[in-house]
């Protein structure tokens, strides 16, 4: 929706009433203090719009920066779309039916303590009590949960559609005013574009790896060029996942856009009413069968930021855990034990 949309103007009182609200909740946020919140370093990965803006990949090349450096973390996320129960600590085995899509992904990327509740300081406080050795939790989306204290924060946008037309929900694309992204510690833009409210924010590109059938055998990105396919997406910005196919020489013959966090039954329809082969996100892949008829695959991709951006956030990162937990944060040198799959 444009600036100069009809809709837009019609909604803009209850946009600005939107806007009015969110910056309330932040100011009384600001003015709490909970003495018995846990002493972890709380990291929250969001962004100021709906609709996909690349907070998985970024958080999960966070988690990589942490692991590398040996900090032990953990993640917690809202599991939207799972049934629960909650809190619910999320193994890779998980389902996506019961944790959410993007859970049940980042379990089986990563394999690390993670759990789930729309409750994040629940969650958090969950998280603590089954890993007490956790000194960095890292919170997918919830920059408008101040439900959830934070040490810092981290804003993501999309470099194509930014701030869109300036206007908070119903009347625009924003959850709080614009403003608030100049309040955070750290921004990122996910990819390139011309908005003028992104100049000068530094610049994440999702780079495809590799292909992957759903058994998660891996192919050569050249493997699929030249070949007709059709393409489906159920995340926030489909149309971005249609154009790197086609980058990547692959015809696309037909394009399906699914809700964001689409069912397992709305993705498996598809799949089975329309012969393929079809290639499709990460985030669909998690909800298919490896076993399922036909020939699927998945686009393996993975964030790159800027080597001083890392750095900056490591380092800040790392003040906090000093800070927190000075003088046994000195002493770590790596992952404790249980940090991996099987200690989940």
């Amino acid at each position: 929706m444009d600036a100069g949309h009809p809709a837009g103007r019609l909604l803009a009182p209850l946009g600005a009433l939107t806007c009015r609200i969110a910056r309330g909740r932040l100011r009384r946020f600001r003015n709490t203090f909970d003495p018995t919140f846990p002493t972890a370093v709380v990291v929250v990965v969001g962004n100021v719009t709906v609709g996909g803006s690349g907070k998985t990949p970024l958080l999960l090349r966070l988690a990589e920066l942490l692991r590398e450096a040996g900090v032990p973390f953990g993640i917690i996320s809202r599991g939207y779309g799972g049934r629960g129960p909650f809190p619910q600590v999320v193994r890779p085995q998980t389902s996506p039916e019961e944790c959410g899509d993007e859970p049940a992904l980042i379990a089986r990327r990563l394999g690390c303590p993670l759990v789930v509740d729309p409750y994040r300081d629940r969650a958090a406080r969950t998280l603590l009590e089954r890993h007490p050795q956790v000194r960095v939790i890292l919170s997918d989306d919830g920059l408008q949960h101040y439900a959830l204290p934070r040490d810092l924060e981290v804003v993501v946008a999309d470099g194509v559609r930014g701030a869109g037309n300036g206007r908070c929900l119903p009347a625009g694309p924003l959850r709080e005013p614009w403003r608030r992204v100049e309040e955070v510690d750290f921004r990122i833009s996910n990819g390139a574009g011309d908005r003028a409210e992104l100049a000068g924010w530094p610049v994440m590109r999702l780079e495809p790896v590799a292909w992957r059938r759903l058994d998660g055998s891996r192919l050569p990105l050249s493997a699929l060029a030249g070949r007709t396919v059709r393409a489906l997406a159920g995340i926030g910005n489909p149309q971005r996942f249609f154009d790197t196919v086609r980058e990547l020489g692959v015809a696309v013959s037909d394009t399906v856009a699914l809700p964001d966090h689409a069912s397992t039954e709305q993705l498996q329809r598809v799949l089975e009413q329309t012969p393929g082969p079809w290639v499709m996100t990460e985030k669909d892949a998690i909800k298919c069968q490896p076993d399922g008829a036909g020939e699927h695959y998945w686009l393996e991709v993975a964030a790159r930021l800027p080597s001083e951006w890392e750095q900056a956030w490591l380092a800040r990162v790392r003040a906090c855990v000093e800070e927190k937990y000075e003088p046994q944060a000195a002493g770590y040198s790596g992952m404790p034990a249980d940090q991996d799959e099987a200690g989940l």
